[in-house]
């Protein structure tokens, strides 16, 4: 019961968890590309413009950093799971 009421859960709120993955892993990505440009000029490297970088990089749609699927395979798995084991202790004949 519990796998399912997680199943629905996460399908209601797909849409809006998109939209705010997509801005935390954006502002990691950003944190990271910062940090990486701070060991660019400590080491006397050539400056690159971090806001051209962002523009040729938010042109293409990365792959999320932590895919929802993922949470919905595993409600789904538990969902099969103990549905598979509600019918076994009926067929048996067991408490339902």
């Amino acid at each position: 019961m519990f796998s399912l009421m997680a199943l629905a859960g996460v399908t209601a709120i797909a849409g809006k968890f998109d939209a705010r993955q997509r801005q935390i892993e954006s502002r990691f990505l950003g944190r990271e590309e910062a940090a990486r440009e701070r060991q660019r000029r400590g080491a006397g490297m050539p400056e690159i413009d971090l806001a051209e970088a962002a523009r040729e990089r938010s042109e293409v749609a990365p792959t999320r950093i932590v895919p929802l699927w993922t949470l919905l395979t595993l409600a789904a798995a538990g969902t099969a799971g103990s549905f598979a084991m509600l019918a076994r202790e009926r067929r048996r004949g067991g408490p339902a």
